[in-house]
């Protein structure tokens, strides 16, 4: 009877485990929940100072796929950015290509893990210039070629900051804005 409970054990054990190997999407998987479009995100991507030196490093990118439900997904492959001058009032407002396009790999499991942000549902990245000026506007462009084939791509324009603001001193008076109240007719 013992052996017979501690066979049972076993056996219900190895039917409880789960298998660590990931499940192949299948075809209908890969269309529902495969990416079909993509975005920089136009709130989180912005110039930054990630050294903390009070100077701007580059541009940190995040970039959302979305499935044909509009949800964020994943997806491998890579990503190519480039950054322009910002040209206003002109159908293209990409002018002067600046620096040589980054590229964002995305096709590893280490990459994906290292990129991708829970909270936000993204993938960032961090996109050194040294050039990069807070008082001038870029446009931004990435373009994400998928693993199986397939391209993706969007722009921004990155805002330029506005200088600050200083508000003006003003010296206090040493006179009384108002003449002190007296008092009339005590006797």
């Amino acid at each position: 009877m013992h052996r017979w409970f501690i066979a049972s054990a076993l056996v219900l054990s190895f039917i409880g485990c789960e298998s660590s190997t990931p499940t192949p999407r299948s075809d209908t998987d890969a269309a529902l929940f495969g990416p079909s479009a993509m975005r920089i995100h136009p709130i989180f991507t912005q110039v930054k100072d990630w050294t903390g030196d009070g100077k701007s490093d580059g541009i940190e990118a995040l970039i959302e796929l979305q499935d044909q439900f509009g949800d964020p997904t994943k997806a491998s492959g890579r990503v190519i950015f480039e950054l322009f001058e910002y040209r206003p009032q002109f159908p293209d407002p990409r002018g002067e290509r600046l620096v040589n396009p980054w590229i964002g790999d995305l096709s590893t499991l280490e990459a994906q893990r290292d990129r991708w942000n829970r909270t936000s549902r993204t993938y960032g990245f961090q996109l050194q210039y040294d050039g990069i000026r807070d008082d001038r506007s870029y446009v931004l462009t990435a373009t994400f070629e998928l693993t199986g084939g397939g391209r993706f791509f969007d722009q921004i324009v990155l805002e330029a900051k506005p200088p600050p603001t200083t508000k003006p001193t003003t010296n206090p008076s040493t006179a009384p804005a108002t003449a002190p109240a007296t008092a009339r007719g005590a006797t």
